[in-house]
């Protein structure tokens, strides 16, 4: 299921082909053993209970999508301070490290607005071994003139480069933070089931109308999906604040 939730559109279509499964199964038992008057009264109430269940299922789950959306976007915006932050102070250290961290620091961003670009796995690995890279070196160029002149000013440097690092593992987290497999295996058992319940109850309603929950429990499915997907969803996390920073930086 990890694989299918990196696509939300296939989890549209296949959510939208097991609903409407076992939206007509039960509309078909329905037709074999019709309820009486008593029975379909008890009947409407274990129905309205699980609705009401798969609703709240529902938008718990799009609650927990959006906390992690926002999340993504406040750690970009602390990685373009933490930068941006770290390359003024910068002038607390000699001239020649101060112009090898800005260059660093402008090679680093690129790498980050990569970072939050890329769709392709494959390149994401390579953007990660050169981010890893970049980060050795802009901690070795603050390092060493750091443990040259132990000064306030040039420990004030390395606790930003220290900002710097910590940022991008914080980002890391955020976008590795998804809603998990087996709170979507529950919310589709529900689903099924809350289907199936309407296909066997729906006696009076016309054939067409049995589509309408199927449709829109997709539509909610595809939607949590979208936006818990960090780099394969349309509602994506757009690095303005680096770009803004590397605009700036320029």
């Amino acid at each position: 299921m990890g694989l299918i939730l990196d696509y939300p559109r296939v989890l549209f279509l296949i959510a939208f082909v097991v609903l409407m499964l076992a939206a007509l199964a039960g509309a078909a038992a329905g037709r074999r053993r019709q309820l009486t008057p008593e029975e379909r009264s008890d009947f409407g109430v274990v129905q309205g209970a699980t609705l009401t269940l798969l609703g709240l299922i529902i938008g718990f789950t799009f609650s927990m999508a959006i906390s992690r959306y926002d999340q993504r976007k406040t750690y970009e915006e602390a990685e373009a301070n933490a930068i941006g932050t770290e390359y003024v102070r910068a002038d607390v250290l000699p001239p020649a490290d101060a112009a090898k961290v800005r260059a660093l620091l402008k090679e680093y961003t690129d790498l980050r607005i990569r970072f939050y670009t890329t769709r392709n796995e494959s390149a994401i690995a390579a953007i990660n071994r050169e981010t890893a890279r970049v980060q050795d070196e802009l901690w070795a160029a603050v390092e060493q003139p750091a443990m040259a002149q132990q000064t306030p000013m040039v420990a004030l440097a390395l606790a930003g480069m220290n900002d710097v690092l910590n940022s991008q593992g914080y980002t890391q987290a955020a976008w590795w933070n998804r809603i998990p497999p087996a709170a979507w295996a529950l919310l589709f058992v529900i689903a099924i089931f809350s289907s199936a319940m309407v296909g066997y109850g729906a006696h009076y309603m016309r054939g067409k109308l049995i589509i309408i929950l199927p449709l829109l429990v997709s539509v909610s499915f595809f939607l949590i999906a979208d936006i818990d997907s960090p780099r394969r969803g349309v509602i994506q996390v757009r690095p303005q604040n680096l770009e803004a920073l590397r605009a700036g930086l320029k």
